[in-house]
C-alpha cells in the first residue's frame, strides 16, 4: 500500500472512531456547566438569589476550574487520556446530580466550586489529546468538530432544560432540581464508556493495522521535531514566552463574552417578554443563537485549515463580536436583542472554531501539557468575569464592557507572531492526502 493511501485510510478511520465520541462528551459537558443559566428561570426565586448572587455563582465554577486545570492535564499526559478522562466525567456527573439537591446559595457555591475542581482538565485534555492523534492539517477540522458541542449543547440544552423545568415535578421536586439530576446522569455513563472506547495513543490502536499506527506516529513525531526547533522547548522557556500570555488574553476576551452569554441569555430574552411567555418558549428563543454557531464552527475552522490563514479568519471574528456586543447594548425590542444575539455568536463561534488548532502550534511535545492548559485556564477566568460583569451592571452597561474586552483582545491578538514550523512537512504529498 502507498504512503498516501496509508494516510488516507488512517485519518478516515481516527477521525471516525475519536470524533463523533468526543463531541458527545463535549455536548454533555457544555450542557452540565451552562445549564444554571435555565435553572435560574425558577431557582432564583426559589431560593432567594439576587442577580449579583447569580453571577456569581455562574462564575464561580471557573474558580475552581483555574486552580486545577494545569495539574489535571499533567496527570492526564502520564496516566493516559482513558483513564484520566473517565474519571473526570464520573465525577463531574455526581456533583450536577447533588445539585439537585440544594437548599441554600451557600450549598451552590460549594457545588458550582467542586464541579470546576471535578471538570477541569476535561477540555485541554481532549485538545491535547488530539494533538496525538491529528497532525497540523487536519487538526482543524477536528478541533472544528470538538467544538460543535457549544451550538449543538445549546440546540438541544436550551429546550431540553425548560421542558424539564415546566413539566417534571416528580416526588414533590421542582423542575430546576429535576433538569440537573436528570442532566447529570449522562456523564456517568459516557465516563465508564470512555473506559472501553478511548485509546490513549496510536501505537495502541487494534483499530489501525499496522502500517497505519507506525505511519500515524512517525508523522506526529516529525511535526514534534519541527515544532522543538521554532518554539520554546522547556516549560521555564515557555513561562517566559510573551507569546503564552497573549494567547491567554486574546481567549480570556473571547471566553467573558462566550460565558457571559451563555448563563446571562434565557435571563435576557426573558427580560424583553411578557410575563405570560413559559420557560419552554424561552428555551425555544435562546436556540436560535445557537443555530448560526454550526455553520459558523465548521466553515471558520475548516476554511482556515484549507488557506492556513488562522490569524485572519480570527480577526474578522473578533470584528464581528464587537460590533454584535455593541449592537446588543442599544437593542430595545426582543427582535433586535435575538438577532443581535445571533450575530455576536457567530463570531464567537467562528473564534473558537479555529483557535484551537491555532494555538497547539506555538507548543512542543513537551510543553503541550502545560502550555495549552496554562492557556486555557488563564482563559477560564473570563467565566468568571463575564458572568459577573453581567450580574454587577445593567445589560446595556454590559455588553459595551464585553465590546471593549474583545477590543483588547484584538490587539493582544494583532502583536502576536508565529514562527512556521511546517514547511518541511507541507512538501511531503501524504501530508496532503486529506484535503
Amino acid at each position: 500500500m502507498s504512503d498516501q493511501a496509508i494516510a488516507k485510510s488512517t485519518i478516515s478511520k481516527t477521525m471516525k472512531r475519536i470524533l463523533p465520541f468526543i463531541l458527545i462528551l463535549y455536548i454533555i459537558a457544555y450542557l452540565d456547566r451552562v445549564n444554571m443559566g435555565y435553572a435560574a428561570l425558577e431557582m432564583n426565586a426559589d431560593l432567594a438569589l439576587s442577580a449579583e448572587v447569580f453571577g456569581l455563582l455562574s462564575g464561580i465554577f471557573f474558580i475552581g476550574y483555574f486552580f486545577f486545570e494545569v495539574p489535571s492535564n499533567i496527570i492526564m499526559h502520564k496516566v493516559g487520556a482513558r483513564i484520566w478522562i473517565a474519571r473526570i466525567m464520573i465525577s463531574w456527573g455526581i456533583v450536577v446530580i447533588l445539585t439537585g439537591f440544594v437548599q441554600t446559595a451557600t450549598h451552590l457555591y460549594i457545588l458550582r466550586f467542586l464541579l470546576g475542581v471535578a471538570e477541569a482538565g476535561f477540555f485541554p485534555g481532549i485538545i491535547l489529546y488530539l494533538t496525538y492523534w491529528f497532525r497540523s492539517t487536519e487538526r482543524g477540522k477536528a478541533t472544528a468538530v470538538l467544538l460543535l458541542a457549544l451550538p449543538i449543547g445549546g440546540l438541544v440544552g436550551a429546550p431540553l432544560s425548560t421542558w424539564i423545568i415546566d413539566n417534571i415535578a416528580w416526588f414533590n421536586l421542582e423542575g430546576w432540581r429535576w433538569m440537573f439530576i436528570l442532566e447529570g446522569i449522562p456523564a456517568l455513563f459516557l465516563g465508564a464508556a470512555v473506559l472501553v472506547w478511548l485509546t490513549n495513543k496510536p501505537s495502541q490502536a487494534k483499530w489501525l493495522t499496522k502500517e497505519e499506527s507506525t505511519w500515524l506516529e512517525s508523522e506526529i513525531a516529525r511535526e514534534r521535531a519541527a515544532s522543538a526547533k521554532v518554539n520554546k522547548a522547556t516549560l521555564p522557556e515557555m513561562l517566559k514566552d510573551v507569546k503564552v500570555w497573549q494567547l491567554s488574553l486574546l481567549y480570556f476576551s473571547a471566553y467573558t463574552g462566550v460565558y457571559g452569554l451563555s448563563f446571562w441569555m434565557p435571563t435576557i430574552i426573558k427580560s424583553f417578554t411578557e410575563s405570560t411567555t413559559t420557560n419552554l418558549e424561552i428555551g425555544w428563543m435562546a436556540m436560535i443563537p445557537s443555530l448560526v454557531g454550526i455553520p459558523a464552527i465548521l466553515f471558520v475552522g475548516w476554511n482556515a485549515d484549507r488557506t492556513n490563514a488562522y490569524k485572519a479568519h480570527l480577526m474578522v471574528c473578533f470584528i464581528i463580536s464587537i460590533l454584535g456586543f455593541i449592537g446588543c447594548a442599544l437593542a430595545d425590542s426582543l427582535f433586535m436583542m435575538v438577532l443581535l444575539l445571533t450575530i455576536t455568536s457567530l463570531g464567537l463561534y467562528g473564534f473558537i472554531g479555529c483557535f484551537f488548532a491555532y494555538m497547539t502550534f506555538f507548543f512542543t511535545e513537551s510543553t503541550a501539557p502545560v502550555g495549552i492548559a496554562l492557556v486555557n485556564s488563564f482563559a477560564a477566568l473570563g467565566g468568571f468575569v463575564g458572568p459577573m460583569i453581567l450580574g454587577l451592571v445593567a445589560v446595556s452597561e454590559g455588553m459595551f464592557i464585553l465590546a471593549g474586552l474583545l477590543l483588547i483582545g484584538m490587539i493582544a491578538h494583532i502583536a502576536l507572531k508565529q514562527r512556521k514550523a511546517n514547511n518541511t512537512i507541507d512538501k511531503d504529498p501524504s501530508h496532503k492526502a486529506s484535503l
